[in-house]
């Protein structure tokens, strides 16, 4: 492995809009979220994660590692690996130090599928300001596939948006570009946040659960004439700067999430979900997968909702805010 720089840590992500719906065909939105991060590391290196941390993180990237070979040797892995280098850093105790915490929604595995792509792929693609739909388009399938090793499906939005450290927008199967999110419409108490379950959620089991209930016409239907056309109207006003029509929109998603993914949402956190329409004070909604983690919360009242939730022993943590 290359000598580690600056370049090298990478970011957890948060996704704003798109979770199971950016699956069938919906826009998705993501951002960087630079609170939490990972880079490779060597055990015994100067690094301040304990020794079992290390240990268990180099036991798991020699089980994904064994996938990847797996894959090479069936000779169908799309990214062109230098795995004879993967596996002898392996034996010298690479690991993954991260602050990421894992099950919370927030791309813990695509920042170390991003950092393996950058550290061990010959002929890489650089993630740089002009990158074109081809490029982009060829990481998201290289992504995917390695990324499907712990989620059985990944779309490979996550490990993309850890790899660019730049917003995305998925706009449909054939164009994802690099955003920036209009201020112009943005007052000092908008805010958005993360509101922790206090649990941890599995994303595979989650995702199965949802294809298979999308096997059900009725089911699906309700997700391609209710949940993308939703979800896709809180993106595009929000790049388009106009927050009260997102913030309607969001209502309307969040309203239909506690309706029909009510599994993925633990019964405290559907608490807080119905208070959050009640008092009008702020919108929750999944991030990530759900089932536990971190869950998302929009508010044009940010000193309040921090209040609020401070009074029921909560914590809120600002992913974006203006005050």
């Amino acid at each position: 492995m290359q000598e580690q720089t600056k370049k090298d840590i990478y970011y957890s992500k948060v996704m704003l809009f798109g979770e199971y719906s950016i699956i069938l065909g919906s826009m998705g939105l993501t951002i960087p979220y630079s609170h939490f991060n990972g880079e490779l590391k060597f055990i015994n290196s100067d690094s301040y994660t304990n020794l079992t941390f290390a240990k268990n993180s180099n036991k798991q990237l020699q089980e994904l590692f064994d996938y990847i070979a797996s894959l090479k040797e069936q000779k169908v892995l799309l990214a062109d690996l230098n795995t004879e280098g993967l596996a002898n850093d392996l034996k010298k105790g690479l690991y993954f130090e991260s602050s990421i915490p894992e099950g919370y929604g927030l791309g813990s595995s695509g920042a170390l599928v991003a950092a393996l792509y950058n550290s061990y792929a010959n002929n890489r693609i650089d993630a740089h300001i002009n990158i074109s739909d081809k490029e982009l388009f060829e990481l998201k399938k290289i992504f995917a596939q390695i990324e499907s090793f712990y989620h059985g499906t990944s779309s490979g939005i996550d490990p993309l948006i850890c790899y660019l450290k730049h917003p995305i927008v998925l706009e449909n199967a054939h164009h994802i570009s690099s955003v920036g999110i209009p201020r112009q419409d943005i007052l000092n108490e908008d805010a958005i946040f993360l509101l922790d379950a206090e649990t941890t959620g599995k994303t595979a089991p989650l995702v199965k659960q949802f294809m298979d209930k999308v096997s059900d016409p009725g089911f699906k239907k309700l997700i391609d004439t209710q949940l993308i056309p939703t979800t896709n109207r809180c993106i595009s006003s929000m790049l388009s700067g106009q927050l009260n029509d997102m913030f309607h929109s969001l209502k309307e998603l969040s309203n239909f999430q506690l309706n029909y993914f009510k599994e993925m949402i633990p019964e405290p956190i559907q608490a807080f979900w119905e208070e959050g329409f009640s008092t009008e004070l702020y919108t929750l909604k999944l991030c990530g997968s759900g089932g536990g983690g971190f869950f998302l919360g929009f508010t044009r009242n940010y000193s309040a909702a921090k209040a609020y939730f401070a009074t029921k022993g909560k914590e809120i943590i600002p992913v974006y805010q203006e005050v």
